[in-house]
């Protein structure tokens, strides 16, 4: 009898730990909120760096709150170019084409929160300064030339990092490799649902 209830004791012990230990893996080792893109694909979990881009990974997290993502869809891609002046990799995604109001926030550059366009890094897209409002984009490969300061911008103020993959990077490269007729997956990735882990 003593044998079973120490079984049973053991068996509980075990099971507390490792939830414990899942839940502690599914959070950013840097007390960062992190978002899981739930996609037809895969997932893809990204930290939102709110301490050194307040402003754009707030106003990310903001939205993801409303649902204002949910069957938003990623339908843009950049592939490799080696004839080009860099690799611009990427694929991009968003509320394009849904009827959703997303309010435009300030261009928070890469200057003043010291980020990188690094393999994984996940940016605002934009037109001018400004003008990001629901549309992202996850780098794939080093695309440090969209960085404040640097050539991949018609105005060299870059585009406006606030996060990073930290967790499914083989979705992000999978999607990135689907069949596209220019920037433009023939067939768009649904992001199903995006919740706050």
């Amino acid at each position: 009898m003593q044998f079973s209830c120490n079984t049973k004791l053991q068996h509980i012990i075990f099971w507390g730990i490792a939830i414990l230990w899942m839940s502690c893996n599914t959070a950013s080792k840097n007390d960062l909120p992190v978002v899981r893109l739930i996609t037809t694909e895969g997932d893809i979990d990204i930290e939102l760096n709110v301490k050194q881009a307040p402003i754009t990974a707030q106003h990310f997290l903001e939205q993801v709150k409303l649902g204002k993502f949910n069957d938003a869809q990623f339908y843009r891609v950049l592939q490799s170019d080696p004839g080009g002046s860099y690799n611009t990799g990427m694929i991009q995604g968003g509320v394009h084409g849904m009827s959703i109001v997303i309010p435009h926030i300030p261009h928070e550059h890469t200057g003043t929160t010291g980020l990188t366009h690094t393999d994984g890094v996940v940016s605002m897209a934009r037109t001018t300064p400004g003008s990001a409002s629901g549309e992202f984009f996850i780098c794939v490969g080093d695309q440090s030339p969209l960085d404040y300061g640097r050539r991949g911008t018609a105005d060299s103020l870059g585009m406006a990092a606030f996060g990073k993959v930290i967790n499914g990077m083989k979705t992000v490269k999978k999607i990135h490799n689907l069949p596209a007729t220019g920037d433009r997956l023939m067939q768009p990735v649904k992001i199903r649902k995006v919740v706050v882990l």
